[in-house]
């Protein structure tokens, strides 16, 4: 099994910078894709940003392009989320998750099989 644990979340300012931090524990699947999604009030689930274990290639939402980074430490069993230019529509719950299937590109939060419990991103105007 897998557990997924997020942090770093909390109350920032437009404009401000935060780090996202997904520790993973027991078994880990550090060839296959990770994921960070994020959920506002009301809203469905949406894909943020993905990294692919092949090259360290990353994918992103077009919302985010330019102002996150995915990355991972596979040493660590961590993946991280950089967030800068944050801006009021940014906020939501923050989740990361883990896709087994080899080499994926998803974009699809049904195609992830495990999750984190999230954590929540507020930015204020």
């Amino acid at each position: 099994q897998v557990q997924l644990v997020e942090s770093g979340g909390g109350l920032v300012q437009a404009g401000d910078s935060l780090k996202l931090s997904c520790a993973a524990s027991g078994r880990t699947f550090t060839m296959y894709t990770m994921g960070w999604f994020r959920q506002a009030p009301g809203k469905e689930r949406q894909f943020v940003a993905g990294i692919v274990w092949s090259g360290g290639a990353t994918y992103y939402a077009d919302s985010v392009k330019g102002r996150f980074t995915i990355s991972r430490d596979n040493a660590k069993n961590t993946v991280y989320l950089q967030m800068n230019s944050l801006k009021p529509e940014d906020t939501a719950i923050y989740y990361c998750a883990a896709d087994r299937r080899w080499g994926s590109r998803s974009y699809n939060p049904s195609e992830y099989d495990y999750w984190g419990q999230g954590t929540q991103v507020t930015v204020s105007s």
